[in-house]
């Protein structure tokens, strides 16, 4: 199993998602998003998450995020996005 971190940065969630998804083609077992400097995500930011969600489950990659805020949690709480990740501190 090879772990990757990322760390994604609040101004460019989109794109730091994006970046992310683009390197799941060389990763076997899991990937670790840092989420510690995000402190709200907006839609754009979920969408991005759930086609992230999709893209790792098609390579068969778990995905943890790491620092997640609690606000952050539970906005993908309540969009139902939380259970498709695994939350780690």
């Amino acid at each position: 199993m090879i772990a990757v971190l990322l760390k994604v940065d609040e101004t460019c969630v989109v794109q730091a998602l994006k970046e992310a998804g683009g390197k799941l083609d060389g990763v076997e077992g899991e990937v670790v998003l840092d989420f510690s400097p995000v402190t709200r995500i907006d839609a754009g930011g979920l969408i991005a998450m759930e086609e992230f969600a999709n893209r790792a489950d098609d390579k068969g990659v778990k995905v943890a995020l790491r620092g997640v805020p609690v606000s952050v949690y539970k906005v993908l709480k309540l969009m139902k996005l939380a259970s498709r990740f695994t939350f780690v501190n």
